[in-house]
């Protein structure tokens, strides 16, 4: 691969997941959150797209702030598996060398970011909830400009804020919704890098024979109004309570962790840590 012109100011990459031809909601997002960090960096924003016929997704990720969309494409890469995946994007890291590459904590991104991070031998902070640029000073020297990787610790009692100042890139998973995902800007011009990958028999040692996907219940980021109900609610008939308060305000059901865990609802409907983040308006909680 030629070494893309962007290279050497190439500041935060993100990397675009998708699926089916779907850009995921959480990539969108962090390019919004990509292009305020390269301004601190006085950088530019990369996008890796990965997949098979997935260039026609490359002027959505422009508008929403990619500077240059990073593209490999491979029929070994029609569906995510990780090795594959892991393979191209290493190389894209190896040769763009990003200051930072962010993740959507997806179940994909939870896969893939811990795989790139191995092989590149870099660290790695999961489950974000903020990202910062700042300074950093320990006994051993001074750094300017580190990624400041924020997220909830000892079950959320306290925020620890993470630096890595001594192996790039930096790398980050950022929960889905944490994020403002801000208006695309179709005027926006960029540059579109082919990326050569072959995906060959040692690269594809898990084979996906069929697929079966379960569309999500419920749109919880999207809701201006959720009433949410807990453990305390006593069983799944006491949702209907819930649910039927929701429907009068025009809202959505959501639920807590134990709520979930003792089997009174579907896990799509968590809220919280280990759910979903939101940005209600109006939030009721029982």
């Amino acid at each position: 691969m030629m070494k893309d012109d962007n290279a050497q100011s190439l500041g935060v990459l993100v990397f675009a997941e998708q699926d089916g031809g779907r850009l995921a909601d959480v990539s969108l997002e962090l390019l919004s959150k990509a292009r305020e960090l390269a301004g601190k960096l006085g950088k530019t924003v990369g996008a890796a797209l990965l997949g098979e016929n997935a260039g026609g997704l490359a002027a959505s990720l422009i508008a929403h702030g990619a500077d240059v969309v990073l593209q490999a494409d491979d029929p070994g890469m029609r569906h995510y598996t990780t090795l594959p995946y892991t393979k191209a994007l290493c190389a894209i890291i190896e040769q763009q060398k990003p200051e930072i590459v962010l993740f959507g904590a997806s179940l994909i991104g939870r896969d893939l970011a811990p795989r790139v991070a191995s092989q590149l031998r870099t660290g790695l902070t999961a489950d974000c909830t903020d990202l910062q640029i700042g300074d950093f000073t320990a006994k051993d020297g001074s750094w300017s400009n580190l990624l400041y990787q924020i997220r909830p610790a000892f079950g959320g009692n306290i925020i620890a804020t993470i630096v890595t100042p001594n192996h790039r890139p930096q790398m980050a998973t950022v929960r889905e919704g944490v994020m403002r995902l801000a208006q695309p800007d179709r005027s926006r011009k960029g540059k579109v890098v082919k990326v050569p990958v072959a995906v060959d028999d040692t690269d594809s040692v898990i084979k996906v024979l069929e697929r079966f996907k379960a569309e999500k219940r419920v749109n919880l980021k999207a809701a201006n109004i959720i009433v949410a109900g807990g453990a305390g609610v006593g069983g799944k008939d006491g949702f209907e309570l819930i649910r039927e308060l929701a429907h009068a305000l025009g809202g959505q059901v959501g639920a807590s962790r134990a709520a979930v865990d003792a089997g009174f609802i579907a896990k799509d409907y968590q809220v919280g840590q280990t759910g979903v983040t939101v940005r209600p308006k109006v939030y009721i909680a029982w």
